[in-house]
């Protein structure tokens, strides 16, 4: 599966995104095509999880603090109060994913930021280019 992180492609992925070692996002292609099935966990800085994505659904949501918009070739998830796009994807030509914007913590407690021109955690920038990650999971680190 090839998955596009900001102008970042990467290509030949197993559907999992580790970050920082761990996988956070993990997404698998239906069978009947379509939007992937996405699995995604969200922290805040000490560790813990408000939210959890599992099939695309919100399976965890403290306080009702996020929202979710699903449509046959994107999904969005919110912060209801301050409007900030937590995740952005979209299905993409040839059937790739494209998460082209996003903030969240990672386990650790560091912050992943998506922008169409790269991503960013902790010391490390990322921007246009591609990587075969070769059937493994696509790591941010």
């Amino acid at each position: 599966m090839d998955i596009q992180i900001g102008p970042h492609l990467y290509r030949n992925s197993n559907g999992t995104i580790e970050v920082e070692g761990v996988p956070q996002i993990d997404i698998e292609p239906r069978s009947s095509g379509g939007f992937p099935k996405v699995n995604f966990a969200l922290f805040e800085t000490g560790g813990k999880m408000p939210a959890k994505l599992t099939d695309s659904t919100l399976a965890i949501n403290e306080g009702q603090a996020y929202a979710l918009e699903r449509s046959p070739t994107s999904l969005v998830m919110r912060h209801q109060d301050s409007g900030k796009e937590i995740l952005n994807m979209a299905l993409g030509e040839n059937g790739r994913l494209v998460i082209s914007q996003g903030e969240f913590y990672t386990l650790k407690g560091h912050t992943l930021t998506i922008t169409p021109s790269e991503w960013t955690l902790e010391k490390t920038t990322v921007t246009e280019g591609e990587t075969d990650v070769q059937g493994k999971a696509v790591p941010l680190e």
